[in-house]
């Protein structure tokens, strides 16, 4: 099943509102999601992006895709975590057995 992180389109004709979901990648736009993990309010001033960033760097090291808006999103407010700094922190976790 492949997976993406995507938004979901919220809000009334002429504002919208959306949540960051994430989702099987054949499911509509709208349709049945597998976990809300934010949300973007593009009307605001300045524009509002919340978002767990714990959970979606889960789902991304997990093999979840974001899309192109939502992938420039995260980059924009920092969601990313730094993928050499979690690989140094399991190499600390795991006992090494010589």
């Amino acid at each position: 099943m492949a997976v993406k992180i995507r938004l979901r389109r919220m809000g009334t004709k002429k504002k919208p509102f959306y949540r960051v979901v994430v989702a099987d990648s054949r499911s509509p736009r709208d349709g049945r999601v597998i976990e809300e993990i934010g949300y973007y309010d593009p009307l605001t001033q300045p524009k509002k992006f919340v978002v767990n960033s714990e959970k979606a760097n889960t789902w991304i090291l997990n093999g979840a895709k974001p899309t192109d808006t939502v992938d420039r999103l995260f980059r924009e407010n920092s969601v990313y975590i730094n993928k050499e700094a979690s690989k140094n922190e399991e190499a600390q976790e795991e006992p090494i057995n010589k």
